[in-house]
Protein backbone atom coordinates (compact mmCIF):
# COMPACT_ATOMS: atom_id res chain seq x y z
CA UNK A 1 0.00 0.00 0.00
CA UNK A 2 1.32 3.45 -0.92
CA UNK A 3 2.26 5.69 1.98
CA UNK A 4 -0.38 8.34 1.23
CA UNK A 5 -3.09 5.66 1.06
CA UNK A 6 -1.82 4.10 4.28
CA UNK A 7 -1.92 7.49 6.02
CA UNK A 8 -5.49 8.05 4.86
CA UNK A 9 -6.53 4.63 6.14
CA UNK A 10 -4.80 5.23 9.49
CA UNK A 11 -6.70 8.49 9.92
CA UNK A 12 -9.98 6.84 8.95
CA UNK A 13 -9.49 4.21 11.62
CA UNK A 14 -8.42 6.72 14.27
CA UNK A 15 -11.46 8.89 13.55
CA UNK A 16 -13.67 5.82 13.71
CA UNK A 17 -12.51 4.76 17.18
CA UNK A 18 -10.84 7.80 18.76
CA UNK A 19 -7.71 5.77 19.51
CA UNK A 20 -5.69 2.95 18.00
CA UNK A 21 -2.60 0.88 18.66
CA UNK A 22 0.50 0.20 16.58
CA UNK A 23 0.01 -3.56 16.72
CA UNK A 24 -3.60 -3.39 15.50
CA UNK A 25 -2.76 -1.03 12.63
CA UNK A 26 0.16 -3.21 11.56
CA UNK A 27 -2.05 -6.30 11.51
CA UNK A 28 -4.95 -4.64 9.74
CA UNK A 29 -2.85 -2.86 7.10
CA UNK A 30 -0.44 -5.73 6.50
CA UNK A 31 2.77 -3.83 7.29
CA UNK A 32 5.38 -3.99 10.03
CA UNK A 33 5.00 -2.19 13.39
CA UNK A 34 8.08 -0.10 12.56
CA UNK A 35 6.39 1.15 9.39
CA UNK A 36 3.30 2.14 11.39
CA UNK A 37 5.46 3.93 13.98
CA UNK A 38 7.10 5.99 11.22
CA UNK A 39 3.68 6.76 9.74
CA UNK A 40 2.37 7.93 13.11
CA UNK A 41 5.42 10.12 13.66
CA UNK A 42 4.82 11.80 10.28
CA UNK A 43 1.12 12.32 10.99
CA UNK A 44 1.94 13.69 14.44
CA UNK A 45 4.45 16.18 13.00
CA UNK A 46 1.85 17.25 10.43
CA UNK A 47 -0.64 17.92 13.23
CA UNK A 48 -3.07 15.30 11.93
CA UNK A 49 -3.18 13.10 15.06
CA UNK A 50 -1.45 12.81 18.42
CA UNK A 51 1.22 10.14 18.75
CA UNK A 52 1.30 8.37 22.11
CA UNK A 53 3.28 5.42 23.39
CA UNK A 54 1.98 2.30 21.64
CA UNK A 55 -0.46 4.06 19.32
CA UNK A 56 -2.24 7.29 18.45
CA UNK A 57 -5.21 9.42 19.52
CA UNK A 58 -7.46 11.97 17.89
CA UNK A 59 -6.34 15.54 18.37
CA UNK A 60 -8.12 17.41 21.15
CA UNK A 61 -11.32 18.88 19.79
CA UNK A 62 -11.61 16.57 16.80
CA UNK A 63 -14.79 14.54 16.73
CA UNK A 64 -14.78 10.76 16.58
CA UNK A 65 -17.19 9.09 14.18
CA UNK A 66 -18.08 6.06 16.29
CA UNK A 67 -21.33 4.44 15.28
CA UNK A 68 -23.00 5.24 18.63
CA UNK A 69 -21.09 8.41 19.49
CA UNK A 70 -24.18 10.56 19.00
CA UNK A 71 -26.37 8.24 21.09
CA UNK A 72 -26.29 8.68 24.87
CA UNK A 73 -25.38 5.53 26.77
CA UNK A 74 -28.70 5.69 28.64
CA UNK A 75 -30.58 5.74 25.32
CA UNK A 76 -28.70 2.69 24.03
CA UNK A 77 -29.45 0.91 27.33
CA UNK A 78 -33.17 1.22 26.65
CA UNK A 79 -33.00 -0.47 23.24
CA UNK A 80 -34.26 -4.08 23.43
CA UNK A 81 -34.05 -3.79 27.20
CA UNK A 82 -36.25 -6.81 27.96
CA UNK A 83 -34.03 -9.06 25.84
CA UNK A 84 -30.88 -7.66 27.44
CA UNK A 85 -32.30 -8.10 30.93
CA UNK A 86 -33.19 -11.73 30.23
CA UNK A 87 -29.64 -12.39 29.01
CA UNK A 88 -28.18 -10.74 32.12
CA UNK A 89 -30.38 -12.79 34.46
CA UNK A 90 -29.29 -16.06 32.81
CA UNK A 91 -25.64 -15.01 32.78
CA UNK A 92 -25.68 -14.26 36.50
CA UNK A 93 -26.59 -17.91 37.13
CA UNK A 94 -23.19 -18.90 35.70
CA UNK A 95 -21.33 -17.01 38.44
CA UNK A 96 -20.41 -18.79 41.67
CA UNK A 97 -19.39 -17.17 44.93
CA UNK A 98 -15.64 -16.64 44.99
CA UNK A 99 -15.36 -16.28 41.20
CA UNK A 100 -13.15 -13.70 39.52
CA UNK A 101 -15.08 -12.36 36.54
CA UNK A 102 -14.17 -9.94 33.77
CA UNK A 103 -16.99 -7.70 32.58
CA UNK A 104 -16.69 -6.14 29.15
CA UNK A 105 -18.23 -2.76 28.31
CA UNK A 106 -21.82 -2.43 27.18
CA UNK A 107 -25.38 -2.12 28.38
CA UNK A 108 -25.93 -5.86 28.85
CA UNK A 109 -22.86 -6.31 31.06
CA UNK A 110 -24.05 -3.31 33.06
CA UNK A 111 -27.29 -5.20 33.67
CA UNK A 112 -25.29 -8.28 34.68
CA UNK A 113 -23.38 -6.16 37.19
CA UNK A 114 -26.68 -5.25 38.84
CA UNK A 115 -27.39 -8.97 39.23
CA UNK A 116 -24.04 -9.44 41.00
CA UNK A 117 -24.76 -6.93 43.75
CA UNK A 118 -24.36 -8.47 47.16
CA UNK A 119 -22.41 -11.44 45.80
CA UNK A 120 -19.00 -12.45 47.15
CA UNK A 121 -17.23 -12.15 43.81
CA UNK A 122 -14.36 -10.21 42.31
CA UNK A 123 -15.27 -8.10 39.28
CA UNK A 124 -12.59 -6.76 36.95
CA UNK A 125 -13.79 -4.28 34.32
CA UNK A 126 -13.00 -1.45 31.93
CA UNK A 127 -16.62 -0.29 32.09
CA UNK A 128 -17.44 2.90 33.95
CA UNK A 129 -21.10 1.86 33.88
CA UNK A 130 -20.20 -1.30 35.82
CA UNK A 131 -18.19 0.86 38.22
CA UNK A 132 -21.24 3.03 38.85
CA UNK A 133 -23.36 -0.05 39.59
CA UNK A 134 -20.92 -1.72 42.00
CA UNK A 135 -18.84 1.08 43.52
CA UNK A 136 -20.79 1.17 46.81
CA UNK A 137 -21.27 -2.60 47.21
CA UNK A 138 -19.20 -3.84 50.18
CA UNK A 139 -19.51 -7.49 49.15
CA UNK A 140 -18.08 -7.19 45.64
CA UNK A 141 -14.33 -6.73 45.28
CA UNK A 142 -14.07 -4.34 42.33
CA UNK A 143 -10.96 -3.85 40.18
CA UNK A 144 -11.09 -1.05 37.62
CA UNK A 145 -8.66 -1.25 34.71
CA UNK A 146 -6.89 2.04 33.95
CA UNK A 147 -6.75 3.83 30.62
CA UNK A 148 -8.16 6.65 28.53
CA UNK A 149 -11.82 7.49 29.11
CA UNK A 150 -14.12 7.03 26.12
CA UNK A 151 -17.14 8.99 27.24
CA UNK A 152 -19.70 7.80 24.65
CA UNK A 153 -19.06 4.19 25.63
CA UNK A 154 -18.56 4.77 29.38
CA UNK A 155 -15.31 2.81 29.07
CA UNK A 156 -11.54 2.86 29.45
CA UNK A 157 -9.29 1.97 26.53
CA UNK A 158 -5.70 2.12 25.36
CA UNK A 159 -2.30 0.68 26.14
CA UNK A 160 -2.69 1.18 29.89
CA UNK A 161 -5.87 -0.90 29.87
CA UNK A 162 -4.21 -3.62 27.80
CA UNK A 163 -1.17 -3.64 30.12
CA UNK A 164 -3.40 -4.02 33.18
CA UNK A 165 -5.26 -6.92 31.56
CA UNK A 166 -1.98 -8.78 31.09
CA UNK A 167 -1.84 -9.11 34.90
CA UNK A 168 -5.36 -10.54 35.25
CA UNK A 169 -6.31 -14.21 35.64
CA UNK A 170 -10.12 -14.57 35.65
CA UNK A 171 -12.43 -17.56 35.92
CA UNK A 172 -14.57 -16.22 33.08
CA UNK A 173 -15.16 -13.17 30.95
CA UNK A 174 -18.58 -11.90 29.98
CA UNK A 175 -18.06 -10.41 26.56
CA UNK A 176 -20.22 -8.10 24.45
CA UNK A 177 -20.05 -7.48 20.71
CA UNK A 178 -21.70 -5.63 17.85
CA UNK A 179 -22.78 -8.92 16.37
CA UNK A 180 -22.10 -12.48 15.31
CA UNK A 181 -21.74 -13.13 11.59
CA UNK A 182 -23.44 -16.13 9.93
CA UNK A 183 -20.07 -17.95 9.92
CA UNK A 184 -19.80 -17.50 13.70
CA UNK A 185 -17.18 -14.75 13.60
CA UNK A 186 -17.54 -12.30 16.48
CA UNK A 187 -17.33 -8.73 15.15
CA UNK A 188 -17.30 -5.20 16.51
CA UNK A 189 -17.45 -1.67 15.15
CA UNK A 190 -15.04 0.08 17.51
CA UNK A 191 -11.35 -0.30 16.76
CA UNK A 192 -10.16 0.79 20.20
CA UNK A 193 -12.22 -1.92 21.93
CA UNK A 194 -11.15 -4.88 19.78
CA UNK A 195 -7.67 -5.40 21.33
CA UNK A 196 -9.23 -5.17 24.79
CA UNK A 197 -11.78 -7.84 23.99
CA UNK A 198 -9.00 -10.08 22.71
CA UNK A 199 -6.96 -9.42 25.86
CA UNK A 200 -9.97 -10.28 28.01
CA UNK A 201 -10.41 -13.54 26.14
CA UNK A 202 -6.74 -14.38 26.78
CA UNK A 203 -7.09 -13.54 30.50
CA UNK A 204 -10.09 -15.77 31.22
CA UNK A 205 -10.54 -19.50 31.70
CA UNK A 206 -14.00 -19.40 30.13
CA UNK A 207 -15.42 -17.01 27.52
CA UNK A 208 -19.13 -16.23 27.79
CA UNK A 209 -20.68 -14.15 25.03
CA UNK A 210 -23.65 -11.98 26.03
CA UNK A 211 -25.63 -10.85 22.99
CA UNK A 212 -29.35 -10.37 22.57
CA UNK A 213 -31.18 -12.05 19.70
CA UNK A 214 -31.02 -8.99 17.45
CA UNK A 215 -27.27 -9.48 17.00
CA UNK A 216 -27.66 -12.87 15.27
CA UNK A 217 -26.53 -12.44 12.63
CA UNK A 218 -24.87 -9.08 13.21
CA UNK A 219 -22.58 -6.71 11.40
CA UNK A 220 -19.22 -5.13 12.11
CA UNK A 221 -16.06 -4.32 10.23
CA UNK A 222 -13.60 -5.63 12.81
CA UNK A 223 -13.05 -9.27 13.74
CA UNK A 224 -12.71 -10.01 17.45
CA UNK A 225 -12.42 -13.81 17.38
CA UNK A 226 -13.77 -16.98 15.82
CA UNK A 227 -16.59 -19.19 17.11
CA UNK A 228 -14.07 -21.71 18.44
CA UNK A 229 -12.86 -19.08 20.95
CA UNK A 230 -16.30 -18.87 22.60
CA UNK A 231 -17.25 -21.37 25.32
CA UNK A 232 -20.80 -20.25 26.11
CA UNK A 233 -23.32 -18.04 24.31
CA UNK A 234 -26.20 -16.51 26.25
CA UNK A 235 -28.93 -15.06 24.04
CA UNK A 236 -32.68 -15.05 23.52
CA UNK A 237 -35.13 -17.36 21.80
CA UNK A 238 -35.55 -16.04 18.27
CA UNK A 239 -31.84 -15.58 17.57
CA UNK A 240 -30.89 -16.74 14.07
CA UNK A 241 -30.87 -20.52 14.27
CA UNK A 242 -28.36 -21.12 11.47
CA UNK A 243 -25.81 -18.84 13.10
CA UNK A 244 -26.35 -20.53 16.46
CA UNK A 245 -25.87 -23.96 14.88
CA UNK A 246 -22.58 -22.80 13.39
CA UNK A 247 -21.40 -21.61 16.79
CA UNK A 248 -22.52 -24.82 18.48
CA UNK A 249 -20.70 -26.90 15.86
CA UNK A 250 -17.52 -25.01 16.78
CA UNK A 251 -17.94 -26.05 20.41
CA UNK A 252 -19.94 -23.24 22.03
CA UNK A 253 -22.69 -24.12 24.49
CA UNK A 254 -25.80 -22.11 23.59
CA UNK A 255 -28.09 -20.97 26.42
CA UNK A 256 -31.41 -19.46 25.36
CA UNK A 257 -33.63 -17.27 27.54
Amino acid sequence: MLQRLRHAEIMRRVRLSGATSVSDLASQLGVSPSTIRRDLEVLDRDGTLRRVRGGALLLDGEVSVDADADRPFAEVAEVDELDKEAVAVRAAELVSDGDVVLLDIGTTTMRLARRLRGRRVTVVTSSLAVLDVLRSDPEVELLLLGGMVRRPYHSLVGVLTEAALSQVVADRVFLGASGVRPDGQLVDTTLAEVPLKRAMIAAAGQVVLLVDRHKFPGTGALRVCGPDDIDVIVTNEGADEATLRTCAAAGAEVLLT
